[in-house]
């Protein structure tokens, strides 16, 4: 091959020819060189990262939902086999519907190091009975959490009959209340149905709710609030967003008449204040990822806040240094939570976001941002507290009924 067709085949390689159109080299080139190049680059095989998908769509008609990438970092990868510590899952519902999917559950546990799971129902009076039924059939491996009952929250004389419903729960083997979920809008109810219905316009920091935050001081009981969202779904939904992918599916900014991310947050901040007995666990970092100094701030003014990182390992896994800082300051006040299910392999995505150091990996089976992955690479002491040491302070406080 003559000098030319060398020059113009290593334009090629590098993406830098076109066939069709004139290579980006300085001088003219023979079109001798030009075809003896193209033959050379057609002739040469493709890296295995580059060899083209036929079956995927023309990137024209690519749409974003669409956009799956994957990685081609030549970079090391840890295999899992399970947690590196016993494990206390502290955010998980009761995806579980039979007794045979509530043993494969605990088959899976057992396999992976986790010793009990945190199963949040929201549910009130029979329907939390039957939860407790359904699981009954392992002592020790799961702890049932109830709901608020909010019927009648809206007109005069609510509390009484909703502490009752309280105990209630307790009785029946009740050991924590929640999720209670405020979006924005307010309470969202278990069902969402007459005996589950939404509280709208009712926030955690609302004075009706005190009688129950109070009550679940009494026994021992701790709080999982979800507040918000993360920032991604109340910012416009344009080219900016660089959440965009996943938070138009759960878009907020639409929804006329809610509170904003940092008022609707703020509600915790003013309810922690109000029940300085009570337990509270900011579930999914208090949807602060973007800026962990807000719950910082709320951690450090509180000692009756915890939190859970369930469900928002897409959302820290971006900025693992960061993070991995902010869980070493607060290691004693982090939970491990997964709140996706009860699929093996969404327990090890989650340890070896945790466990490792390794990077720039996807797992869209569970996430639909188009962001990479990277692991913290939390140390041994920070790894045990948030796996399980501190949650088993956490259920220890439960009172005997």
């Amino acid at each position: 091959m003559s000098e030319e067709s060398l020059a113009a085949a290593a334009s090629c390689r590098a993406g830098e020819t076109e066939p069709g159109g004139p290579p980006p080299l300085r001088g003219i080139l023979s079109r001798a060189a030009i075809a003896s190049a193209l033959l050379f680059c057609s002739m040469a095989p493709l890296a295995p990262a580059q060899q083209p998908d036929h079956d995927a769509a023309p990137v024209e008609s690519l749409l974003l939902k669409d956009y799956r990438p994957r990685s081609i970092y030549r970079v090391p990868r840890t295999e899992i086999a399970k947690a590196r510590f016993p494990v206390i899952d502290m955010h998980s519902h009761p995806y579980a519907r039979s007794a045979e999917q509530v043993d494969r559950w605990v088959r899976t546990m057992d396999e992976l190091g986790i010793e009990k799971t945190i199963v949040m129902t929201g549910a009130s009076g029979e329907r939390f009975e039957a939860y407790a039924e359904l699981f009954a059939g392992h002592p020790g491996r799961f702890s049932l959490w109830c709901g608020f009952d909010y019927r009648g929250f809206d007109e005069p004389g609510y509390g009484p009959a909703a502490v009752a419903a309280l105990e209630r729960c307790a009785a029946a083997g009740g050991e924590g209340v929640g999720e209670l979920s405020d979006k924005g809008r307010g309470l969202r109810g278990g069902r969402r149905d007459a005996q589950n219905p939404d509280a709208w316009g009712m926030h955690v920091d609302d004075p009706r709710l005190d009688p129950l935050f109070e009550k679940c001081a009494e026994l021992g009981l701790p709080v999982n609030v979800h507040v918000g969202e993360p920032i991604w779904m109340y910012q416009p939904m344009d080219e900016h967003n660089d959440g965009l992918m996943n938070a138009f599916d759960w878009r907020l900014d639409d929804q006329p008449g809610i509170l904003g991310h940092a008022d609707v947050v703020a509600t915790l901040d003013r309810a922690l204040a109000r029940h300085p007995g009570t337990t509270f666990i900011a579930c999914h970092l208090a949807n602060s990822s973007y800026d962990l100094s807000i719950l910082g701030k709320m951690l450090d003014e509180h000692p009756n806040l915890y939190t859970d990182i369930g469900a928002r390992y897409a959302e820290f896994a971006p900025i693992p240094r960061h993070v991995a800082r902010f869980f070493e300051r607060h290691q004693d006040r982090l939970l491990y939570g997964t709140d996706m299910g009860f699929e093996r392999d969404m327990y090890l995505t989650t340890f070896r976001i945790l466990e490792t150091e390794d990077e720039h990996f996807y797992d869209f089976e569970r996430f639909d941002y188009h962001w990479p992955l990277h692991g913290l690479g939390l140390g041994d002491e920070v790894l045990r507290k948030l796996y399980a040491e501190n949650a088993r302070g956490i259920l220890a406080r439960r009172r005997p009924r």
